[in-house]
């Protein structure tokens, strides 16, 4: 596969932690650093949304939302402490933006569910762990622990050819991990944390919790089918592939473009493809079009001659594909070929897809 990054998972960092009009229950840097950062994903959840009391597609929220989302998105590709910082600042702005659509409670609500996705690690916040008399200690021990365990979970991402040994060990690191988190809190830390943290909500369970699909960004050439945008295909699913005509692992996918298009094209779901050069043959916009109508391709192709949709997208790697809902947000993603040496990438995309078609828009 044709990548001009490698994609990085990283943890990110937390802001503080707020109940209420005037208390906030501020986080020290090197703590929150174990502690998964969740905020904007909770966000997106519509049931999330729902527990807040906004009804569904909050314009006000939507506008906060296409704000935040693009380099949100992007920043997935940044180094661990890159990424951090990016994902700190945009939920300082989203925050304090919040706080003109949200009430106090509602906001209040929200950091609760926050605290509540966080699991255990969220007792490692500074002003959580004052709040049920965690000592500093206690915390040391616990973020030691931790430490152990996000180092066996990088061994794994960059490891995945050996994932058996490693998903082992990372199991034990884990359950090390839990056994601390009991050994340190007794009945009256685990009375405090119920309170500070509300009434319990899973939100193990969310399934729309990436961002809203960049629009695409017309360059004014098409091929295969008239231009389009995102928003002509609000109350569909779509899937976005990018790719380059020369890349003989985005050849790979093609066939299954077309059936795609073939079999579902009636059905509410849209194909469209983003042709993104890395060859001077790839630039020739008339050898694209050839290429084109060569392979088939009866659906609509952005020809993205000068990259903007692929920067736009934070996409690295020929070809990826990306299943956006009915709503415009991006739920899934296949980067390389779909049967890459026995993979079934085709089979996920259609099991999103068929879930997808039965939710309301």
């Amino acid at each position: 596969m044709r990548s001009s990054k490698r994609r990085l998972l990283a943890v990110v960092l937390l802001l503080p932690l707020s109940f209420g009009s005037g208390s906030v229950l501020a986080d020290d840097p090197a703590a929150t650093a174990f502690v998964p950062q969740t905020l904007l994903q909770l966000i997106h959840a519509p049931e999330v949304q729902k527990e807040l009391g906004l009804q569904p597609e909050d314009e006000k929220l939507l506008a906060m939302l296409r704000e935040i989302d693009a380099p949100w998105w992007r920043s997935r590709n940044l180094p661990a402490d890159e990424q951090q910082g990016v994902v700190a600042e945009l939920e300082k702005q989203f925050l304090a933006r919040l706080k003109g659509v949200l009430t106090a409670d509602q906001i209040k609500r929200l950091r609760q569910l926050e605290a509540q996705s966080q699991g255990t690690r969220a007792i490692l916040r500074t002003g959580i762990a004052k709040a049920i008399g965690l000592n500093e200690k206690q915390r040391q021990a616990l973020q030691k622990i931790c430490s152990e365990t996000d180092r066996v979970a990088r061994k794994l991402q960059s490891n995945p050819d050996d994932r058996s040994a490693i998903e082992q060990e990372l199991a034990t690191a884990r359950d090390a991990e839990q056994q601390k988190v009991n050994e340190l809190l007794d009945a009256s830390h685990r009375v405090a944390l119920g309170r500070l943290i509300g009434k319990p909500f899973d939100t193990t369970s969310l399934k729309r919790i990436y961002p809203l699909a960049p629009e695409l960004i017309d360059s004014g050439e098409w091929t295969g089918g008239t231009p389009t945008t995102l928003a002509d295909h609000r109350g569909k699913v779509v899937l976005v592939h990018f790719y380059a005509f020369q890349c003989h692992n985005c050849v790979a996918n093609f066939d299954h473009y077309n059936r795609w298009q073939q079999e579902w094209a009636d059905q509410g779901v849209t194909v469209i493809g983003i042709q993104t050069p890395e060859t001077t043959a790839e630039r020739d916009v008339t050898l694209v079009r050839i290429a084109a109508k060569e392979k088939g391709f009866e659906f609509p192709v952005l020809i993205d001659l000068y990259s903007k949709n692929w920067e736009a997208w934070g996409n690295t790697m020929w070809p990826t594909v990306y299943v956006v809902d009915k709503n415009g947000y991006i739920r899934s993603w296949w980067q390389g070929e779909l049967n890459w040496q026995g993979a079934t990438g085709d089979k996920t995309i259609e099991q999103m897809v068929a879930q997808l078609q039965s939710e309301s828009p």
